[in-house]
């Protein structure tokens, strides 16, 4: 047991099809958001959506540094989605090679914990993971820290009480890959979904070449029981 890694498993584009059930959705509830609580135009919003995205790796972060937003409330009125259950779907196969993977599981994720809670419900897998750490628990001295942020990844790692280099990372976008290679985590890129998405962030982060910081590249959970990660 002590020899097996630490998953970190991401929830959208990750485990389900998010381009398909929500990111479109999620896109125009923050730019809808944005409009209204800093009376922009609709375009000036979409804009500062996309620019504090690329800038931080999570929208809110700026809002919340810029603009004195309430995380909790960005969070409530941008994830609400009536309907997600009907739109969620996922691939059993992945899922029984989850069951099959050796090792602690947890949900890593800057969705917030009611929409993670709903996404995994309807997938049916809650049980085969030990915890679930959305946005909300991704904090340091009272701020928010989440995904890419490198010192909360090493913080985390302390809170699982194994060293960075047994905790490998499952993720759909690269930015956070680097972060978790930038303290020593092994890297696995999930590309299932980002190779057919369209619009979003999937289709914006979607690269074809292999970055030097991950270990590997995969279209299917299953591959995971293959040894094939660098031994820690």
């Amino acid at each position: 047991m002590r020899d097996e890694p630490v998953w970190l498993f991401d929830l959208d584009n990750t485990l389900h099809d998010a381009s398909h059930a929500a990111f479109r959705d999620i896109n125009e509830l923050m730019t809808a958001y944005i409009e209204r609580e800093l009376s922009l135009d609709r375009a000036a919003a979409d804009a500062l959506r996309r620019r504090y995205w690329l800038r931080y790796g999570a929208t809110l972060l700026g809002l919340v540094r810029h603009h004195g937003v309430k995380a909790h409330h960005f969070l409530h009125h941008t994830h609400a989605l009536p309907g997600l259950e009907d739109r969620v779907r996922g691939h059993r196969h992945d899922f029984a090679a989850l069951a099959r993977l050796p090792g602690r599981k947890y949900i890593l994720t800057n969705a917030p914990a009611d929409y993670t809670r709903r996404v995994l419900g309807v997938l049916g897998i809650t049980s085969l993971f030990d915890g679930v750490i959305p946005i909300e628990q991704m904090t340091m001295f009272g701020a928010l820290r989440p995904k890419p942020d490198a010192r909360m990844l090493r913080r985390l790692a302390v809170r699982l009480r194994v060293p960075p280099s047994r905790c490998v990372l499952v993720e759909d976008t690269t930015g956070h890959l680097k972060s978790a290679r930038r303290v020593g985590m092994g890297t696995v890129w999930m590309q299932r979904y980002t190779r057919s998405a369209t619009h979003g962030i999937a289709a914006a982060t979607r690269v074809s070449r292999l970055p030097a910081y991950v270990d590997r590249r995969i279209t299917r959970l299953r591959a995971l029981e293959c040894q094939c990660l660098p031994a820690p």
